[in-house]
């Protein structure tokens, strides 16, 4: 395989890992924040929102999940995330 692609290939798990890092610490820190007042909470909102934010508009557009406790839409994202990194990863 060309080196370009193969650097292109881990620079994009390399930025997926990241964003996935920085959704676990938004979920772990929305436990002592809640309201998300902090300035590492509002980061991590900047950074993660734009990449959770097409699974949450389809999912209220479709009415999925409104009367639900839990973020699913930020679950899924994670799941589509790990997803992507498991096909980049085992490409050959």
């Amino acid at each position: 395989m060309p080196l370009a692609i193969v650097l292109l290939r881990n620079t994009v798990i390399a930025v997926l890992s990241a964003i996935e890092l920085a959704m676990f610490a938004r979920a772990i820190l929305s436990w002592f924040d809640p309201t998300g007042e902090s300035r590492i909470a509002a980061f991590l909102f900047v950074i993660t929102e734009p990449i959770i934010w097409p699974i949450r508009a389809l999912c209220a557009k479709m009415h999925w999940f409104e009367n639900l406790p839990l973020d699913i839409p930020f679950m899924l994202t994670w799941l589509v995330l790990t997803v992507l990194q498991i096909v980049l990863g085992t490409a050959v």
